[in-house]
């Protein structure tokens, strides 16, 4: 079985949303790591001071047939399309341990 996953960037106040429409796309479960980040706007300031926008890194375990759905999805919902809302991009996964309760589900 070959797998990959989806790394989604995107704002707290969008995570939940998003990763529910990634489930109903196919995803089993999704991680979610709090983050703060730069781009290719400045950060706002405030008296001198940096205010940073926090963002969720979301991570995305699939199973190779299932990630353009997803992706798709996630795109649409979180309106990747228009600038400053998110990102994500899909890697390859050579191995995987871990899933042995899952792989029924996957087939």
């Amino acid at each position: 079985m070959e797998f990959k996953i989806i790394f989604a960037s995107v704002k707290t106040d969008i995570t939940d949303d998003l990763v529910e429409a990634a489930k109903g796309a196919g995803a089993t479960g999704a991680t979610i790591i709090a983050a703060r980040g730069t781009g290719i706007r400045e950060a706002k300031t405030f008296f001198g001071l940096s205010l940073e926008a926090q963002t969720d890194i979301i991570l995305f375990l699939l199973e190779a047939t299932r990630v353009d759905r997803v992706l798709q999805t996630i795109g649409k919902v979180g309106q990747f399309d228009k600038p400053g809302t998110g990102i994500a991009f899909v890697l390859p996964v050579d191995q995987v341990i871990g899933l042995e309760s899952q792989i029924e589900k996957f087939k």
